[in-house]
């Protein structure tokens, strides 16, 4: 953790919604004038696309059926580490970029599915922010989520999640529907040990909850939508939230516990503006005295 260079930090499994919650922290950071050095998680995977079939070809033929990009064997949890404390330090440090489609790659001249060179940071930004699988990971050789100011977890509901990623890997990537259902199935050992026990070191979490039956997410015909849910915030320490005020903003909101608002899930994109916009504030007060 660092005064003066802090670090955000979102983090939750693919098809979890993260993307969005980055789109809403891209939103307070041009609306405080906040110039932020962005990192996706997808940078420290160990291998470009097309290794990462053959590894994962190599994998299976040997026996294990289990090895998925949520697990420390396809990941660079150290050089990630390394980037967060070198931040923390000094205010830069090293990323790359992979390059998920065509468009994405076509500025650098390379195929899709592969990494750019390894590069600094740009100088002089506020903070660091991070958007991808393993932003609070912490294992026996490294604590990831040490090196974290602010720590946010997404998490939808496990049926929810699932029902998110068939619909978005089938319709936009184009993949089969048993192939999705394969891709669940390998990471599920990852998601359990690496996943999960993340959300369990975030300073806030948010869930969506469906209030329609998703008991098969299999043969779920659509995603439920925002206003068909309910989203529950969850505070690791309630100290200093103002709680009557979010409930008084949130219509419809409720505490379930100490630590815990329940709202409608339409007002996701609110709750964090008035979340966040008051610990941006206290992150950026912070570096302005530490210098």
């Amino acid at each position: 953790m660092s005064v003066k260079h802090p670090i955000v930090a979102i983090t939750g499994s693919s098809g979890a919604g993260t993307t969005t919650v980055m789109w809403t922290f891209q939103q307070i950071f041009r609306r405080e004038g906040i110039t932020s050095a962005v990192v996706e998680g997808d940078a420290f995977h160990k291998f470009d696309r097309l290794q990462m079939r053959d590894r994962m070809a190599e994998e299976q033929k040997a026996g294990n059926n289990h090895f998925s990009h949520f697990g420390p064997d396809s990941n660079l949890f150290e050089e990630l580490e390394a980037l967060f404390r070198s931040y923390g330090k000094t205010g830069s440090g090293r990323t790359r970029k992979y390059l998920h489609d065509a468009e994405e790659a076509a500025p650098y001249h390379q195929k899709p599915g592969t990494f750019t060179p390894w590069h600094d940071l740009e100088p002089g930004t506020d903070l660091l922010f991070y958007e991808g699988l393993h932003g609070g990971v912490k294992t026996d050789k490294v604590n990831i989520a040490g090196e974290v100011d602010l720590l946010i977890g997404v998490a939808p509901t496990v049926n929810l999640e699932w029902i998110q990623k068939l619909h978005r890997d089938k319709r936009a990537r184009g993949h089969s529907h048993e192939a999705v259902v394969d891709t669940i199935l390998r990471r599920m050992p990852d998601y359990v040990n690496y996943i999960c026990p993340q959300f369990s070191q975030t300073h806030v979490n948010f869930q969506r909850i469906p209030t329609v039956d998703t008991s098969n997410p299999f043969t779920a015909r659509d995603i439920p939508s925002s206003d068909e849910s309910m989203l529950v915030i969850r505070f690791r320490d309630p100290k200093g939230i103002d709680f009557p005020y979010l409930l008084s903003m949130l219509k419809d909101g409720f505490m379930s516990r100490a630590n815990t608002i329940v709202c409608p899930g339409g007002k996701m994109a609110l709750a964090m503006q008035l979340i966040f916009t008051p610990m941006i504030w206290q992150l950026m007060d912070r570096k302005r005295r530490a210098f």
